[in-house]
């Protein structure tokens, strides 16, 4: 993926006599502004529940409740409105998305990635990996985990995009998992600043805690050899300004 953006635009309608809410969400996900890089997703939501789908991948409408299958079925079958959808990811997205890459791409800035190991809090699996996403702009951003070749959508806990006060964004995800032996287990991180998809493999031969110890231990070990190696240069020099007295 060339890289990961898209455009949101919200229609609310509100009722507010009775306290329901209905709204629309129209979305441009892109990765790049040809045509075939495009996806448009309809959704209508009731009180938070989404009954209905279009998506320009599928091509029709698609229901998630009873309700949003039997509209699916009606909208489905009227050409007029399926033809109207089915050109609005021209109509509607790529306009929008020209201007995006225009507009947003100059000033897009790289993101920075940290993965480490932590202890997990609920208890339930044995280790958990964060991957932690810095310094990047604009705020829309996708960070994946990627276990053997494929995408991993349980045990993933992400925070929101948290402003810095220099303008830029960081966000943290959270990865719960059991560790099996020829695991490749990588952070995969999506953004419009980025030619490709960043992706950040984590190395499991050695603890984080003890390459701590390892770094510390060589630490240690390198100011020990200097200070003997001062000692050492100290007492040749001392030596040469003594006079050795030979003894009765």
């Amino acid at each position: 993926m060339a890289s990961f953006l898209s455009v949101c635009l919200l229609f609310l309608s509100v009722y507010t006599a009775d306290g329901y809410l209905q709204y629309t969400t129209h979305r441009c996900e892109f990765t790049s502004s040809e045509l075939k890089d495009i996806q448009l997703i309809n959704s209508y939501y009731y009180n938070k529940l989404e009954l209905t789908r279009f998506d320009s991948r599928v091509g029709e409408y698609v229901g998630y409740t009873e309700f949003g299958v039997k509209t699916a079925e009606i909208w489905n079958k009227n050409p007029s409105q399926m033809a109207q959808m089915r050109a609005a990811k021209e109509t509607f997205c790529q306009g929008n998305v020209k201007i995006e890459y225009q507009n947003t791409l100059p000033h897009s800035v790289q993101p920075h990635v940290r993965l480490h190991s932590t202890v997990s809090p609920s208890g339930s699996h044995p280790a958990m990996l964060v991957c932690s996403v810095y310094e990047f702009y604009p705020k829309l951003i996708k960070v994946s985990w990627i276990r053997n070749g494929q995408e991993v959508t349980s045990g993933v806990t992400s925070s929101e995009e948290l402003a810095d006060s220099d303008w830029y964004y960081q966000v943290h995800s959270h990865l719960e998992y059991t560790p099996r032996s020829g695991d490749k287990i990588s952070c995969m991180v999506e953004h419009v600043s980025l030619g490709e998809p960043l992706v950040t493999d984590w190395d499991p031969s050695m603890p984080e805690s003890e390459r701590n110890k390892v770094a510390i231990g060589a630490a240690g070990l390198i100011l020990g050899l200097t200070l003997s190696l001062a000692g050492f240069i100290y007492y040749k020099r001392k030596s040469r300004g003594r006079i050795l007295v030979p003894s009765h």
